[in-house]
C-alpha cells in the first residue's frame, strides 16, 4: 500500500468534530498545524486532486508521513490551540508569528477602584484576566457592553484613599455623561464600587442571565417606543452575547505550567492521555495504549503510563501534575506535586484529557473494525444483546410496520436485518385481507400469523428478535399470535413506542429506556425507519394504482389490457383526459377511443 493510500485511510477515520490537525514528516517533525471546523472534511481536501492547490500545498502533501489531531469543543478553541502549537513548534509550512502576538484578554486591574480594559499581555500581577478571545471584535463588543451597562471608571488615576481624602482630583466628562459615579471625589464608596465589579465578573465568567433579561427588556421598550435604531443596538449586543465564550479550556489565565494525565480502562487494555500546559497554553498532547496485564490496578497502570511518557515523549514532568487519582507510588517522581481536582479549571482540563482518551479509543477501534469487519459485527451484537437484555445475539432481526389512510388500502411491511445491516432481498410486503378499516391491532395479528405460520410450515429460519412498531397494544396483539403458534418462548419480541428511546417487553407495563448515545438505539432507529419507509412506499403505490383503476374501470367496453396500454403511453389519467380522439385511437382503436373520450367529456 502506498504512502498516500495509508494517509487516506487515516483521514477516513478522522472525526467530523472541530479540532487541530498536525502533519509530520518522515523524521517525526511537525511541518504544518491547521485548524478545522470538521477535521475529516478539512484534512481530506489536501489529498484530492485539484488544480486550485498551490505549489506549496503540493510540496507539503509530498512531505507528509503521518497525521495527528486533537479534538476540541468549538471552532474558537481550535483557533486558540492552533495559535499555541504554531508558536511552540514553529512548523515550516505555517505562517510563523515572529512578533509573538497574543490573543486579546479582558483584565480587571488590581486597584482600589478596579478598571476593566483590554490587554494582550498576560501578567501575574494579581489582576484578574478573562478570555482569551478569538477575535478583537468580539472582545471590543463585550467591553463596550460592560461600559455602557455598568458605570465603572476609565481613567488611570491613582485613587488611593489618601489621594481622594486630599481632594487631588475633580470630576470629568464621564461623570456628567452618567458613565461614572465619581469615586475620585469620594462620591462612591469602595463597597458600592465592588458590587459593580462583581457584576462584571459574573458577565465575564459566563453568567449572562441578568444581562440577557436587561437587554431583552430594553430592546422591547425601545421597539414599543418606535426607537428602532436603539432596539437594533440592543439586538446586536444580544447577538454578541450568543457568540461570547467567557472561558476556554485550551488557554488558561490561572493555570500556568502543569502536566495532565487521565486514564481510560477497558477489559484488557487501557488508554492514558497526556497534556502539557506551558504559560497557560496547551503545547503537547499524546495518548498511549497499555495492556492491562494480570492483577493490575488502575494506580499501577497510571504509574506505568506516566513513566513511559516521561522516558519516551516528555522527558520530564512539571512541578504540578493533575491526575484523576494518585499513582501507586510517588517516589519515582521527585519534587512533583500530584493534584486531584474536584471542580474548577483543573477539573475541566482533566475532563478534556479524558475526552481525548475516549476519542482515541474510538478511533483505534474504528481502525481495527475497518480492517476486520467481523470484529465490528461481533462487538455490536454483544452490545445489543446486553442493552436489549436478550439471551442470544440478535443476528437476525425482523421488524413490522402497518400503513393505512383513514382505514383505506391497509398494508403492512416486514424488513429483515442481518448482523445489523439491511437484507433487502428478504423484505416482504403484505396486503391486509381479513381486516376492514383502521385496526392496527388486528392488522398486526394477521401479518404476524401469516409470516410465522408459513415459516413454520416451510421450515425456514426464525429470527433472533422481532420488533413491532408500536406500544403495548401492538406488542400484546403480536404476543397472542406467537403464543398460539408456540413461539412465545423461542423468539424474543419487543415493541417500540413513538418515542424512540422507549422499549416495551411482554408482560411488563413499564417501558425500558435505551441509552440515547449508544449504538443499539442507532441500529433500532435505522430498522424502524426502514420498515416505515418500505411500508409507506408500498401503501402509496397501492393507493395510486387504486386511483387509476377507479378512474378508468367505470368505462364500459374498456378492459384491463386497454387500460394498461393507455397508461403505458400517457403515464397519467390527466393526460388521458386531455387527449384527442385521434391520439386515443392510435393506441386502442377508434371504437374504444370514442368511449374513453365521451366518458371524460360528457
Amino acid at each position: 500500500m502506498s504512502r498516500i493510500d495509508i494517509l487516506k485511510e487515516q483521514v477516513a477515520a478522522l472525526p467530523l468534530s472541530p479540532g487541530v490537525y498536525q502533519f509530520l514528516d518522515a523524521n517525526g517533525v511537525i511541518i504544518y498545524v491547521g485548524k478545522a471546523k470538521s477535521l475529516r472534511k478539512r484534512v481530506s481536501s489536501y489529498f484530492v486532486q485539484s488544480k486550485e492547490h498551490s505549489a506549496k500545498v503540493r510540496v507539503l502533501v509530498k512531505n507528509i508521513a503521518a497525521i495527528r489531531h486533537i479534538v476540541v469543543g468549538s471552532e474558537q478553541d481550535a483557533l486558540l490551540l492552533e495559535n499555541s502549537l504554531i508558536k511552540t513548534h514553529q512548523p515550516r509550512y505555517n505562517i510563523l508569528l515572529k512578533d509573538d502576538k497574543s490573543y486579546p484578554w479582558i483584565v480587571l486591574r488590581k486597584e482600589y477602584f478596579p478598571r476593566v480594559e483590554s490587554t494582550r499581555q498576560l501578567r501575574h500581577d494579581g489582576s484578574q484576566y478573562f478570555g482569551p478571545y478569538s477575535s478583537i471584535a468580539m472582545q471590543r463588543s463585550i467591553l463596550e457592553f460592560i461600559r455602557e451597562v455598568i458605570p465603572l471608571r476609565t481613567c488611570k488615576l491613582n485613587l488611593s484613599p489618601q489621594n481622594i481624602a486630599k481632594g487631588k482630583y475633580g470630576v470629568c466628562l464621564q461623570y456628567h455623561l452618567g458613565n461614572c459615579k465619581a469615586p475620585c471625589i469620594g462620591a462612591q464608596s469602595q463597597e458600592g464600587y465592588s458590587q459593580l465589579t462583581d457584576m462584571v465578573k459574573d458577565i465575564l465568567k459566563g453568567d449572562l442571565r441578568p444581562v440577557r433579561r436587561y437587554l431583552e427588556e430594553n430592546m422591547r421598550q425601545a421597539a414599543s417606543a418606535l426607537q428602532f435604531e436603539s432596539a437594533q443596538r440592543f439586538k446586536q449586543r444580544l447577538d454578541a452575547l450568543d457568540n461570547y465564550q467567557s472561558r476556554s479550556v485550551i488557554v488558561s489565565a490561572k493555570i500556568v505550567d502543569c502536566d495532565i494525565f487521565s486514564l481510560l480502562e477497558d477489559d484488557d487494555v487501557a488508554y492514558c492521555n497526556f497534556i502539557r500546559l506551558r504559560h497557560g497554553s496547551i503545547v503537547a498532547h499524546h495518548t498511549v495504549r497499555l495492556s492491562t496485564g494480570i492483577d493490575s490496578t488502575p494506580a499501577d497502570m497510571l504509574t506505568m503510563a506516566i513513566q513511559h511518557i516521561v522516558e519516551n515523549i516528555s522527558h520530564d514532568l512539571s512541578r504540578e501534575v493533575i491526575v484523576p487519582f494518585l499513582p501507586s507510588t510517588t517516589l519515582l517522581f521527585d519534587k512533583v506535586v500530584f493534584t486531584i481536582p474536584k471542580r474548577g479549571e483543573k477539573a475541566d482540563l482533566l475532563e478534556f484529557s479524558l475526552k481525548s482518551a475516549r476519542i482515541y479509543r474510538a478511533e483505534q477501534m474504528r481502525n481495527l473494525e475497518i480492517k476486520n469487519p467481523e470484529r465490528h459485527t461481533e462487538r455490536l451484537m454483544n452490545v445489543m444483546q446486553k442493552e436489549l437484555r436478550l439471551d442470544r445475539q440478535p443476528r437476525h432481526i425482523e421488524c413490522f410496520d402497518n400503513s393505512n389512510l383513514q382505514g383505506t388500502n391497509p398494508v403492512a411491511a416486514c424488513v429483515v436485518f442481518r448482523d445489523g445491516k439491511p437484507s433487502r432481498k428478504e423484505y416482504r410486503h403484505f396486503n391486509v385481507k381479513s381486516v376492514i378499516g383502521a385496526n392496527d391491532y388486528a392488522t398486526m395479528q394477521e401479518i404476524i400469523y401469516r409470516r410465522y405460520s408459513r415459516q413454520l410450515e416451510e421450515g425456514e429460519e426464525l429470527p433472533d428478535l422481532i420488533i413491532v412498531d408500536g406500544g403495548k397494544g401492538q406488542l400484546s396483539a403480536a404476543c397472542e399470535i406467537l403464543e398460539g403458534l408456540g413461539l412465545s418462548q423461542s423468539i424474543p419480541i419487543i415493541g417500540l413506542a413513538e418515542r424512540m428511546e422507549e422499549v416495551f417487553y411482554p408482560n411488563d407495563p413499564m417501558p425500558y429506556y435505551l441509552s440515547r448515545t449508544g449504538e443499539p438505539l442507532k441500529v433500532i432507529r435505522h430498522i424502524r425507519d426502514e420498515a416505515h419507509r418500505f411500508g409507506i412506499t408500498f401503501h402509496r403505490q397501492k393507493r395510486s394504482k387504486n386511483f387509476i383503476t377507479s378512474a378508468l374501470d367505470g368505462i364500459e367496453g374498456i378492459g384491463d389490457k386497454s387500460i394498461s396500454d393507455l397508461m403505458r403511453h400517457f403515464r397519467t389519467v390527466s393526460k388521458i383526459k386531455a387527449a384527442t380522439i385521434e391520439e386515443l385511437s392510435s393506441i386502442i382503436g377508434k371504437s374504444k377511443a370514442t368511449k374513453v373520450y365521451n366518458h371524460f367529456h360528457d
